[in-house]
C-alpha cells in the first residue's frame, strides 16, 4: 500500500485503529525508564501518544499525512506533546544512536524493503536503548486470524534478526494475540522482536 491508499483509508472513519496502545507495547515496555522514543510507521499515533502519557518524549513518523494529522489531533485532545513527521520509511534516515526506544509496529513490507528499514531503525537506538518490532507473522496467513492476505509482506522473527546489526536480541519469536470477533475469540499470530544496544 502506498501513502495515497493509506490516506484514503484513514479518511474513511474517525479512527481506523483503536486509540488504545498495542498490548505488546504495554507489556514489553513495562519497567523501562522513560526517555526518547521513535515510533516508525506510527499511523494515527496511538502508541506514541500512550508512551508520551507515560513520560516518554515521543516522535512519530508515517508517510500518510492524513494519519499524522489525526495523530496531532488525538495527542492534543489527550493533552500530550509529540513530534510528528511525514516521511516515507523507504527513504527516511533517523539520527543514529538517538533514541532510548525505537518501535516498529505492523509495518508489512516485502523482504527487500523491510531489511533496510529495520537496519536504519536499529541504528537509531541509543546506548542502553531498546528496539521493539511487532508484525503479522507469516504463520498467520494459514493458522491465524486477520492480517494481510499477501504472503510476500508477512515475515518471521528469523527474517528480522539479521538486520539488527550489533543489537543484542532479547526476544525473537511468534506470539499469540487473542482477537474478539462476532463469533468469539480468535487467535492472531504475530512476530515479536526485542533487542537492546548494550554499549
Amino acid at each position: 500500500m502506498n501513502a495515497q491508499t493509506w490516506n484514503e483509508r484513514y479518511a474513511e472513519k474517525e479512527l481506523v485503529w483503536t486509540s488504545q496502545p498495542n498490548r505488546f507495547l504495554v507489556s514489553e515496555t513495562d519497567g523501562l525508564m522513560p526517555g526518547s522514543v521513535l515510533d516508525l510507521a506510527c499511523g494515527e499515533g496511538r502508541n506514541a501518544i500512550w508512551l508520551a502519557e507515560q513520560g516518554w518524549r515521543a516522535t512519530g513518523v508515517d508517510f500518510a499525512d492524513v494519519g499524522i494529522a489525526k495523530a496531532r489531533e488525538l495527542s492534543a485532545s489527550r493533552g500530550v506533546e509529540c513530534k510528528w513527521l511525514v516521511a516515507d520509511l523507504a527513504a527516511y534516515e533517523p539520527p543514529a544512536h538517538e533514541f532510548d526506544l525505537v518501535i516498529l509496529f505492523y509495518l508489512q513490507l516485502q523482504q527487500r524493503e523491510l531489511g533496510p528499514v529495520v537496519s536504519r531503525a536499529a541504528s537509531a537506538v541509543a546506548a542502553g536503548g531498546t528496539f521493539l518490532l511487532v508484525a503479522h507473522d507469516s504463520r498467520n496467513l494459514n493458522e491465524g486470524h486477520g492480517g494481510p492476505k499477501d504472503p510476500t509482506v508477512l515475515y518471521t522473527a528469523e527474517d528480522v534478526v539479521p538486520h539488527l546489526g550489533d543489537l543484542k536480541v532479547e526476544r525473537a519469536e511468534s506470539v499469540i494475540r487473542p482477537v474478539e470477533t462476532d463469533t468469539g475469540v480468535r487467535n492472531a499470530i504475530d512476530v515479536l522482536v526485542r533487542a537492546k544496544r548494550t554499549w
